[in-house]
């Protein structure tokens, strides 16, 4: 924007909010996480996990999915701390993470399918 003033003026103030728009590096979590989440499977296991913990084996059969190809998918959920794990014994557990932004994700989620948790 060259001299603080953009071609048209609108009169909206909309050049002040620019001013205090962060650099576009600061939306790369957010471009990230969208680009995670555009995966229709990844989409629904996560809901699925913010209303249980479950079992790899579990899941692979309630999502119709290989164990492996299923891993791949929680693998990512996991790194970008939309998920944990823990184990006992031989079996590893998922669940969604208790943060803000697991929380956020899956009001949207439901939000915009329009869909309700489960009683």
């Amino acid at each position: 924007m060259e001299n603080g003033k953009l071609p048209h003026d609108h009169h909206s103030g909309i050049e002040k909010e620019f001013d205090h728009m962060p650099a576009p590096e600061a939306f790369e979590v957010t471009a990230d996480l969208f680009k995670l989440m555009s995966d229709l499977t990844r989409v629904r296991l996560f809901w699925l996990l913010c209303h249980c913990e479950e079992c790899v084996l579990n899941l692979s059969v309630m999502m119709n999915m290989s164990s492996p190809a299923l891993s791949h998918h929680l693998k990512l959920l996991k790194a970008c701390g939309l998920i944990v794990s823990r184990r006992e014994g031989k079996e590893v557990y998922y669940k969604a993470a208790g943060n803000e932004q697991a929380s956020a994700l899956h009001h949207v989620i439901e939000h915009v399918a329009e869909i309700a948790c489960p009683e």
